[in-house]
């Protein structure tokens, strides 16, 4: 597919820490980070506050998506209002995009091939040269099945292998084929670090902007599927305990959100409520109310967003 991908591992240098209470001036001078919480196709209400944001002329310095925040994130980037809404409604019958009939033939609920390489190439053209060109730094989360600890890669080009990290990303396990890259076995980001606040902060963003994809008193439960989980997934003990404990790490994570909302070095957007929509979904009406949930809850707290960055 053309050029080198050229990547980089990211830094883990410790954060600064800050107050909450600083002027416009001095919030225009922090690295700004967008961070997107993944969840199959909650997700469009991620790409509703996107698009929004992206009306208003809102950049941001770099962004981080985990599966599904990953998968729509890179057209922040990339710049293509309306793409993600508008292709998932198009293909949402189409059976390489997602379904049985391509978790039988190809090993992937999400057709890995179609969603990944075939349409942004051909059918729903992703803005290669945009991406490109865009300064923002774009990183994706994943997870290595062999140690169970999340791996964290930033993208700046386009090409084959950047959409196959980004296609891990988004590898649920069971209903994925597992995605090797780099020497490593990968599936998706959101098992080790569904919300990666405090990797974005090592990373050098001190102030960011964070989407979930649950409401504020959403709280995880132990996965009903670790009986499966560990037949399935037998061979990788690391990763069943990632899974076994994952509401633990998840939990801890959203108690680690609200307190840096609180110091006010954090801005988070939440549906109002549970968005009611599965892993997959094929009515666009569906797709059309968790979309604009997006974009109304992005709407009402422009103002607040914009005095959070200082722009």
């Amino acid at each position: 597919m053309g050029m080198k991908l050229e990547t980089a591992e990211v830094s883990t240098s410790l954060p600064k820490r800050e107050g909450p209470r600083e002027s416009p001036k001095l919030h225009s001078m922090k690295r700004s980070g967008l961070v997107l919480e993944g969840g199959a196709m909650r997700g469009l209400f991620s790409a509703g506050v996107m698009d929004e944001l992206m009306e208003e002329g809102i950049e941001f310095d770099g962004l981080i998506g985990v599966s599904a925040g990953a998968a729509f994130g890179c057209n922040y980037k990339s710049g293509q209002k309306g793409r993600v809404l508008r292709y998932n409604k198009r293909f949402a019958h189409d059976w390489r995009f997602c379904s049985i009939r391509s978790l039988l033939k190809t090993g992937d609920l999400y057709g890995g091939d179609f969603c990944y390489h075939y349409f942004p190439e051909n059918l729903d053209l992703f803005d290669q040269q945009a991406f490109n060109q865009s300064k923002m730094e774009f990183t994706v989360v994943c997870t290595d099945v062999e140690t169970g600890e999340p791996v964290y890669k930033t993208l700046m080009e386009y090409d084959y292998e950047m959409c196959e990290y980004i296609r891990a990303s988004a590898s649920m396990p069971i209903v994925s084929r597992i995605v090797c890259i780099d020497g490593r076995k990968l599936l998706d980001g959101g098992i080790s670090d569904s919300i990666p606040l405090r990797q974005f902060q090592k990373m050098g963003y001190e102030r960011n902007v964070v989407v979930t994809t649950q409401p504020a008193d959403y709280r995880k439960r132990h996965n009903r599927l670790m009986p499966l989980f560990r037949i399935a997934l037998r061979k990788y003990p690391k990763l069943i305990h990632t899974l076994d404990t994952r509401h633990l790490m998840y939990n801890g994570q959203l108690d680690y959100l609200k307190a840096e909302e609180e110091k006010g070095t954090t801005f988070v957007i939440r549906p109002p409520e549970r968005l009611n929509i599965g892993y997959t979904c094929h009515d666009t009406a569906t797709m059309d109310r968790i979309y604009q949930t997006g974009r109304n809850e992005a709407k009402k707290h422009l103002s607040e967003i914009r005095a959070f960055l200082g722009r």
